[in-house]
C-alpha cells in the first residue's frame, strides 16, 4: 500500500530507492529531470531517496513547442512522462511555494489539496536541487492580462494552434469586415527565439491551411512581430538576425523594431509608434523572471532575483543547496569578461544537470567537487519549414541547411532513445503526408457541450 504523503517526512523505502539521504529536487524541467536521471542510475539502492517536485507530470521540450504549434509534431511527442523516466523517484505533482533551508523543509501545494488546516504539506530533505525554471514576464500594460496568450507551455502551444485556425475559421464565416479583419490580424510580442519561431511557424501553417478556404488568401492575414530592441534572436549574431528580418519581411510579416506595446485593451494592440492593430490574437513571449519560489526561500539571489551560484553549481555560502538552469546565476568560467554568467538556455541547462548531479553525489562521497564549464557552441532557430538561421562554431548558416541542423540538434537533446525514434519517426512521416489543419478548441473545455445540453448556455468560443 502507498504511504500518504507527510508532513514531517518523505515517505519510507517503499516510495524511492531507499532510506537513505534526502534528496529533494524542486522541478521537473531540463535541469530537474536530467538531474534526478543520473542520480537515480548513480547511487546504489538504499544510497538516497530521491524526490521530486513538479507541477506536470511530464518534461517539457521547449525548443519543440513551435512545432508543436504548427502541426509538425504531436503534443505527446514533445513531452517526456517523468514516472516512466524516473522510475526510481518518487514524484510529488504539486507547486512548491516556500522554502526553509535552514530547517530543510520545502512547502508543497499539491493536487490532492491541503493536508491539515495550514493549508501546505510540508516535505524534508538532506540535499536540495532547486530547478524550478522560470515563468512569463508580464508588464502592467492595459489589457494585457484579459487578452494576451503566452507560449511556454504545451497547453499554451496547443491552444494557439486552435485559435489560430478558429480565427481563419471565423474570418471565412463572417460578413462583418471589421470582424474578419481582427481575425487575420495576428501580432506577436518578442522578438526571441519564442517569439520568432511561434511566430514563424504559425504563419508558415495558416498560409499553408490558406488553400482549404474559399475566402481566405494568404495576403489576407497580417502577422505583425513587436520588438523593443533593435534586432531580433541576437543569439545568432547580428549578420543572421538581419537575414532573418529579411526572410519574415519577405513574407508579408510585418517586423517592428524599436517599438513598444503600450496597450490592447478591447482586443487592439496600440503600439509605441502610433500604429494600432484591432486583433484577436496577442501573444506575449517578451522574456521570462525567475520561479516566484525562489524570493520564497531563506537562500541567497542577485539583484536579478536568480539564485547566486558557485562554479560547482551549489548555492553560495549555503552548504547541502545546489542549483542550475533559469533558477542559477553561474559563473561563466570560459569567458574573457569577469562576473559574465552562462546563459539560461536549454544548451547550457543538460550540461549543467550532469555536472550537478556528479557534483552531489561527490559530495556524498567526501569527493572533490568539480567546475562547471562549457563553452557557448552557437545557437540555430527555425524560421518555419524548411526555413531557419545558425550560428555554429563561428560558422553562419541560412535557410535549408539552417533548419535541418536545428532539428538534428534538438533531436540529439530530448531524452531517451524511445523519444527520439518517435520525433523522428513522425517528421519522416510528415514528410510524406499532408498537414492536418483541424482546430480542435474544444479540448479546452471538454463539459461545455455538455452543459448546454443539459439545459446551460450555448458554449461560446473566445
Amino acid at each position: 500500500m502507498t504511504a500518504p504523503l507527510s508532513h514531517e517526512t518523505n515517505p519510507g523505502p517503499d516510495q524511492g530507492p531507499g532510506a537513505g539521504t534526502r534528496i529533494l529536487v524542486v522541478g521537473g524541467g531540463y535541469v530537474g529531470l536530467y538531474t534526478a536521471l543520473r542520480l537515480q542510475r548513480k547511487l546504489k539502492g538504499g544510497e538516497a531517496e530521491i524526490t521530486v517536485v513538479t507541477p506536470d507530470p511530464y518534461m517539457t521540450y521547449q525548443p519543440f513547442l513551435p512545432e508543436a504549434a504548427a502541426g509538425s509534431l504531436s503534443p505527446r511527442h514533445v513531452v517526456v512522462p517523468l514516472r516512466r523516466v524516473l522510475d526510481k523517484c518518487r514524484i510529488v505533482i504539486g507547486e512548491a511555494t516556500a522554502i526553509n533551508h535552514a530547517e530543510r523543509t520545502a512547502t508543497v501545494t499539491t493536487l490532492a489539496g491541503p493536508e491539515d488546516g495550514t493549508g501546505a504539506t510540508r516535505l524534508t530533505y538532506d540535499e536540495l536541487v532547486l530547478a524550478p525554471g522560470s515563468v512569463s514576464r508580464t508588464l502592467p500594460i492595459p489589457g494585457l492580462a484579459e487578452h494576451g496568450i503566452g507560449f511556454k507551455s504545451i497547453e499554451e502551444a496547443i491552444g494557439l494552434r486552435n485559435h489560430v485556425i478558429e480565427q481563419m475559421d471565423i474570418a471565412s464565416s463572417t460578413r462583418d469586415p471589421a470582424v474578419r479583419d481582427a481575425a487575420l490580424t495576428f501580432v506577436f510580442v518578442g522578438g526571441g527565439y519564442a517569439g520568432v519561431e511561434a511566430l514563424a511557424e504559425l504563419e508558415d501553417m495558416a498560409r499553408y491551411a490558406s488553400r482549404y478556404y474559399h475566402n481566405v488568401d494568404r495576403d489576407d492575414m497580417s502577422w505583425i512581430l513587436v520588438e523593443a530592441a533593435d534586432r531580433i534572436l541576437p543569439e545568432v549574431g547580428h549578420e543572421m538576425g538581419q537575414y532573418a528580418i529579411r526572410e519574415l519581411r519577405n513574407r508579408n510579416i510585418d517586423v517592428r523594431l524599436e517599438t513598444r506595446l503600450d496597450s490592447c485593451d478591447h482586443r487592439v494592440a496600440v503600439l509605441s509608434d502610433g500604429a494600432r492593430f484591432p486583433n484577436r490574437t496577442l501573444v506575449w513571449t517578451a522574456g521570462v523572471k525567475p520561479n516566484p519560489v525562489l524570493a520564497a526561500s531563506d537562500l541567497p539571489l542577485n539583484d536579478r532575483g536568480r539564485l547566486r551560484c558557485t562554479a560547482q553549481l551549489a548555492v553560495e555560502g549555503t552548504a547541502h543547496a545546489w542549483a542550475a538552469g533559469d533558477a542559477a546565476a553561474v559563473p561563466d568560467l570560459t569567458s574573457d569578461q569577469p562576473g559574465t554568467e552562462t546563459a539560461p538556455n536549454a544548451q547550457h541547462a543538460v550540461r549543467q544537470a550532469k555536472v550537478l548531479a556528479e557534483n552531489v553525489i561527490a559530495s556524498l562521497h567526501g569527493r572533490p567537487l568539480s567546475n562547471y564549464e562549457h563553452a557557448y557552441a552557437g545557437s540555430v532557430a527555425s524560421l518555419g519549414l524548411h526555413k531557419g538561421v545558425a550560428h555554429i562554431y563561428g560558422r553562419k548558416v541560412k535557410g535549408y541547411p539552417a533548419w535541418f541542423m536545428h532539428r538534428a540538434y534538438h533531436l540529439s537533446r530530448i531524452p531517451t532513445f524511445n523519444r527520439k525514434a518517435k520525433v523522428l519517426a513522425e517528421w519522416t512521416l510528415a514528410g510524406l503526408f499532408k498537414r492536418e489543419i483541424v482546430s480542435l478548441g474544444s479540448l479546452e473545455h471538454p463539459r461545455a457541450e455538455f452543459e448546454w445540453a443539459a439545459g446551460g448556455d450555448r458554449p461560446q468560443r473566445d
